[in-house]
């Protein structure tokens, strides 16, 4: 199998000279030789474009722009709340109720005024990624997601450019680069996405803020040395960090010769098992948020029975449930510690934070004898943004 080269070409061509105010804001790195003058030219003629300006492109975002990256996309259509603070440090308290690009934006321009931000406030999908990749030279992805990941990728590949990729949950991270022109890509080391609702989101196992930190610099580290030529990429070596233990290791990456080559995008949310034909498949498994508003009124007034289950953990069920569930994590329903909590003979609905978990315990319930059994499509989250 074909590794990649040691060195790789430098990313982007140095710009024009640096002016007064910028030598002496970029002295320390002008001054490492590796980097020098030209190194930081080529800086600042880099357009590099962020996915997600949340945990890992909060700190991403902001070393890019202390190193002087000339031009910085952000991509994201969320908005800032609470619960984000405890990691994402490009945001504060004022910011809360922002979209997360205009938070975003601003810390970043304090940090460095010199540099232009571009914002796309879109949902990145097959019909737009191409045109919006087209305008940078490198991607760094710091999405949530198997489906975005996977269309990140694909899209990079196509267009014949460097993805930076990382990735957090709970206290692992990891990050490597794909490069499809000269190396490894993200389906020679995940060819297949995991089945649905089988790796909890950051939302649903928690995450050590540091963490973030620790991944996110190591995505911009890459980028720089990408962009000016320098040492060794991680281009065809995956790092693996435990901040439990404080300890990073390394495997190796190598192109799969019998892969399919990658000819066009596709609906990434299908691949995954999460499209509108997984949604119909288990269409009669599922209650909307307003069924289950109507059902609860009926049931307070003595017109139904039912019993609802949150199979979410003790500390989600503290910060905010729905009146009249009770609380049964979803790992006692899988391995049949908890079931005689939940009682036959009554109807149940589950619910979780956004449904793969309640997804789950639906099945496990089933397996174990219990017929009458639906989740709350979109969970919690779909409640609450129904303003229930």
């Amino acid at each position: 199998m074909a590794h990649p080269p040691a060195a790789l070409p430098a990313l982007v061509e140095p710009g024009p000279p640096l002016d007064p105010e910028e030598l002496e804001r970029y002295s320390r790195h002008a001054l490492i030789p590796e980097i020098g003058l030209d190194g930081q030219r080529r800086l600042r003629n880099a357009k590099v474009l962020v996915i997600g300006a949340g945990g890992l492109g909060s700190p991403a975002l902001l070393y890019l722009a202390a190193a002087g990256v000339g031009t910085l996309g952000i991509i994201d259509d969320d908005s800032v709340e609470l619960s984000n603070l405890q990691r994402q440090v490009i945001h504060g308290v004022s910011d809360i109720g922002r979209t997360k690009l205009e938070s975003a934006r601003e810390s970043v321009l304090e940090l460095n005024p010199g540099i232009k931000v571009l914002l796309h406030p879109v949902r990145l999908d097959s019909a737009n990624a191409l045109d919006i990749f087209a305008g940078y030279d490198i991607i760094l992805d710091g999405a949530d997601n198997f489906a975005t990941r996977y269309l990140v990728n694909d899209a990079a590949a196509l267009l014949g450019k460097p993805y930076v990729w990382g990735s957090i949950l709970r206290f692992d991270g990891q990050v490597s680069v794909f490069w499809d022109k000269f190396g490894p890509n993200y389906r020679d080391l995940y060819p297949e996405p995991p089945a649905p609702g089988t790796v909890p989101s950051c939302a649903e196992g928690g995450v050590f803020g540091m963490l973030c930190a620790s991944i996110g610099a190591m995505m911009v580290t890459e980028a720089v040395k990408l962009i000016t030529g320098i040492g060794q990429t991680l281009l065809g070596r995956l790092l693996i960090f435990d901040a439990l233990t404080s300890r990073w290791r390394e495997i190796r990456i190598a192109k799969d010769p019998g892969a399919e080559p990658i000819t066009e995008l596709v609906d990434y949310e299908l691949f995954c098992g999460l499209g509108p034909a997984a949604a119909v498949k288990n269409d009669g498994e599922l209650i909307s948020a307003g069924q289950l508003a109507s059902r609860l009124d009926r049931r307070g007034q003595g017109g139904d029975n039912f019993v609802l289950v949150d199979v979410r953990e003790p500390v989600e069920f503290e910060i905010g449930r729905i009146p009249g569930s009770v609380l049964v994590p979803l790992a006692g329903i899988r391995d049949g510690s908890a079931l005689e909590q939940i009682p036959h003979g009554v109807p149940l609905i589950l619910h979780c934070k956004a449904g793969s978990r309640s997804a789950q315990a639906l099945a496990s319930l089933k397996a174990a004898g219990y017929d009458d059994v639906v989740h709350l499509d979109g969970g919690i989250d779909a409640w609450a943004k129904a303003g229930y």
